[in-house]
This record gives C-alpha cells, structure tokens and sequence, in this order.
C-alpha cells in the first residue's frame, strides 16, 4: 500500500459515514468551520440545528457539534479568553446567538436612545399582525401577509417593539408578542384595549380567522 493511500483509509475511517461529505471547497481546518458556522448564526432568523449546519456546509455532524462547543467555549472566556457581549445558546432545538443576559439593558438603553425614524407601511402592517394575533411565528405572520416579513420582524425587534416569546417545543419556531414600547405608543394599558379590527378589513375576516377584536 502506498502512502497516500494510507492516507487516504485513515480520512476515510475517521468521517462520520453517517454524516455529508465535506465539500472539495469547504473549510479546510477547525478555525474556519468554527468561522463558517459563526457567520451563518449570524444571520439566522431562527435557532440551526447541527444537522441543518452540517448540510449547509457539507461537514460531518460530530465536526459541527465540536465546533460548536468550541464557539461556546470561545464566548464565555473559557481557557482564559475574554468573555464576549454575546453568547450561543441551544433553544428549540438548534444554536442561535444572542445578547450576553449581563448586557440586556445596555442594549434596551442604546434602542431607546436613538432617533426613532417612522416604520415603514410592511413594518405597520406586521406590527398590527402581531399585536392582534399574539402569540404568532414569522410563518404565521407571512402567511396573514403573504410576503417574506423576516426583515421586518427583524426591524421590529430592533425597534423594542416586538419581542420572542418562546420557541415552539415541537416545530422550533419562535413565537413572537408586542412588548410594552408599543402600549405606551399608543397610549392604551392593555393590549385588549386596542380597537376592533374587523370593521377595518375588507371583508371583516380576511386574513384574520379566528378570535379577532
């Protein structure tokens, strides 16, 4: 057997054969899966799980799930590091990176400290959506609008108006609610206290079955 080919048996023997192959031109080393999946957490609406990322980037799951590890590690300033702002956590099934608890109202402080620009009429309507439908997924609240709103739901929580409830334990899907910023722009104590909305719809149920004020 030539050397390369024992080079090859071991590479071999060592991959999960449960797990998708690594792609000729994907990360070649432990620090660039650790980047790869730190960038796709970051742009992620919902948590990943460790098969979803190990698909996306063609790696082994136990590659993934020691990558992750070491990300966790990473963030809470383990083996000496600096512990960061932000921090991966496992909800509904899957990673997503957050706000560090410690940090919380910093955050709060900076989004009420800035200029406020007016929303935009999608980011109305889906505040609306959520404020009468509540508790509702992003899937839940495209569906009623028949748009992609992951933009705007982002944009609302950035805003302090909407906040994630919790995850659904079964589909892994946040559910989302209006926070107290919105009652105290609209003047109202309860969100009960907001208008009927069947008289405003064109047919008085379109988009809105169910309970609607």
């Amino acid at each position: 057997m030539t050397a390369d080919a024992s080079t090859d048996e071991t590479i071999e023997n060592t991959t999960d054969a449960a797990a998708p192959r690594v792609a000729a031109s994907g990360p070649a080393s432990e620090p660039d899966l650790d980047r790869a999946i730190e960038a796709l957490l970051m742009v992620a609406d919902e948590p990943q799980s460790v098969m979803g990322l190990a698909t996306a980037l063609s790696r082994p799951v136990k590659h993934v799930q020691a990558a992750i590890h070491r990300l966790v590690a990473d963030y809470d300033g383990v083996d000496g590091t600096v512990r960061r702002g932000f921090e991966l956590r496992e909800v509904g099934g899957g990673w997503r990176i957050y706000v560090r608890g410690d940090y919380d109202q910093v955050v709060a402080d900076y989004v009420s400290q800035q200029n406020p620009s007016r929303l935009s009429q999608a980011a109305l309507e889906t505040l609306a959506v959520i404020a009468y439908k509540q508790p509702i997924s992003r899937g839940a609240i495209a569906s009623i609008r028949a748009v992609n709103v992951d933009s705007v739901v982002r944009t609302l929580l950035g805003r302090g108006l909407v906040t994630e409830l919790f995850t659904d334990s079964e589909t892994g899907a946040i559910n989302y609610g209006t926070t107290d910023l919105v009652l105290q722009q609209l003047g109202i104590n309860s969100i009960d206290e907001l208008p009927p909305i069947s008289p405003l719809l064109a047919d008085g149920t379109e988009g809105f079955d169910g309970d609607v004020r």
